[in-house]
């Protein structure tokens, strides 16, 4: 399967990816002649590391029939000090919130997705070192 954006550049440092599914507006940071009209592209990576693992874990937790009220996924990234920048280290924290949890049924959702199924965490793993996190927050 092949996967193909197109991006445009819509004037100084603000460009329009487009997909099949959508478009995404790029932009740098006012620091470096953005507009703040838009991701960063190292903020583009780090939401599709968590939309990946939230779908899987929407998904899988719906199949277990363990739902929840509401969940979130906080990603937080180390960004090393020498060109080229990258990341070297990235928490996952996964919150859940609701009255009563199925804490085995949760916690083998997120495995599931950070172990096997969540192909932007196996990319991330090529040069970063991951942690996870799950927090439960009664409502």
């Amino acid at each position: 399967m092949i996967n193909k954006i197109e991006v445009s550049w819509k004037g100084e440092m603000l460009f329009e990816s487009v997909s099949p599914e959508g478009n995404v507006m790029i932009d740098a940071a006012k620091e470096v002649g953005g507009q703040g009209k838009g991701l960063r592209p190292k903020a583009m990576m780090l939401t599709s590391l968590a939309g990946c693992t939230a779908m899987d874990v929407a998904s899988l937790l719906k199949k277990m029939r363990a739902e929840v009220e509401d969940f979130k996924i906080e990603v937080e990234a180390n960004l090393t000090d020498e060109a080229p920048k990258f990341y070297d280290k990235v928490k996952v924290t996964y919150r859940f919130y609701d009255k009563d949890f199925k804490k085995d049924k949760i916690e083998k959702a997120v495995n599931l997705s950070v172990e096997r199924y969540c192909g932007v965490m196996h990319m991330f793993r090529q040069f970063a070192e991951i942690t996870t996190e799950i927090q439960y927050i009664v409502q």
